[in-house]
């Protein structure tokens, strides 16, 4: 008998003590020996800007495509997204450049679309703690990229992985995202700390956002290559075509240049 003192059971080492491969499709797998990335727009906002992103990251080297159809903003008057017409959007591009799709659902209202068009789907960082989504979206059977809320204690991190596990579904990729601090200079900090930790406490593989954590494009690069030091199995990260007029988080977005020079250091 296996007995597992920690409050998560199933995301704990003890419970499966090798790392877990997460497969997107079937050539993307995260956990694996090389690191996954993904990279595209924070907001979707038209068919020509993500066609062109997609064609761009993919060539480059990204492996997945983002992008934000529905955007939970902290401001009512920010841009919101396009909604169900982004996903299609982001369906229709995904098929025509031939890379993998990964976007954030914040309702249980858009279960159905999400299993329609979707290859991984995002839980973000402020539905962490949102049980009643994180149990239906564990049913559609895709795999769940699960970012760390920005207050939240590793231990409330995996419980919330804990929660989709326990539906039967075990393909989750953690996020660290970056955590809330009375540090101002930047828009989080990235917490390596952590991420080495639950290398050490979860078989589930775990990916670093440098773009959210920094919230400025200038030290991304180095956080990117930071978390990939520390043992992060991927990166996600915001890359426009024209940062300076994005409708979502310009400011931390790489450009294809600057994109493409991370990926040739890394």
């Amino acid at each position: 008998m296996l007995v597992i003192t920690k409050k998560y059971k199933l995301v704990s080492r003890d419970f499966c003590p090798k790392n877990t491969l997460v497969k997107v499709g079937k050539k993307i797998v995260f956990g694996g020996k090389e690191p996954v990335i993904i990279a595209g727009p924070c907001a979707i906002e038209s068919y020509k800007q993500l066609l062109e992103i997609a064609r761009a990251v993919k060539k480059m080297g990204a492996h997945m495509l983002r992008g934000g159809a529905y955007k939970p903003r902290t401001s009512p008057y920010s841009f919101q997204g396009l909604e169900e017409e982004g996903l299609i959007i982001m369906k229709k591009v995904s098929d025509e450049v031939g890379i993998p799709i990964v976007s954030e659902i914040v309702s249980t209202d858009n279960l159905a679309l999400f299993e329609k068009y979707m290859d991984m789907i995002q839980i973000g960082s402020r539905n962490m703690h949102n049980f009643d989504l994180l149990k239906k979206v564990a049913k559609l059977n895709k795999p769940i990229l699960l970012k760390r809320g920005m207050s939240a204690t590793m231990e409330e991190f995996l419980l919330a992985a804990e929660y989709i596990l326990k539906e039967g579904n075990p393909n989750v990729v953690l996020c660290e995202r970056g955590i809330r601090t009375f540090e101002q200079s930047t828009r989080n900090i990235l917490d390596l700390n952590t991420l080495a930790l639950i290398k050490l406490e979860s078989h589930l593989p775990i990916i670093v956002d440098p773009s959210h954590a920094a919230g400025r494009y200038d030290i991304v690069a180095p956080l990117a290559k930071a978390g990939i030091a520390a043992g992060a199995d991927g990166l996600i990260i915001e890359v426009h075509n024209d940062p300076a007029n994005a409708l979502s988080d310009g400011g931390q977005s790489l450009t294809f240049e600057s994109f493409k020079s991370l990926i040739e250091n890394l």
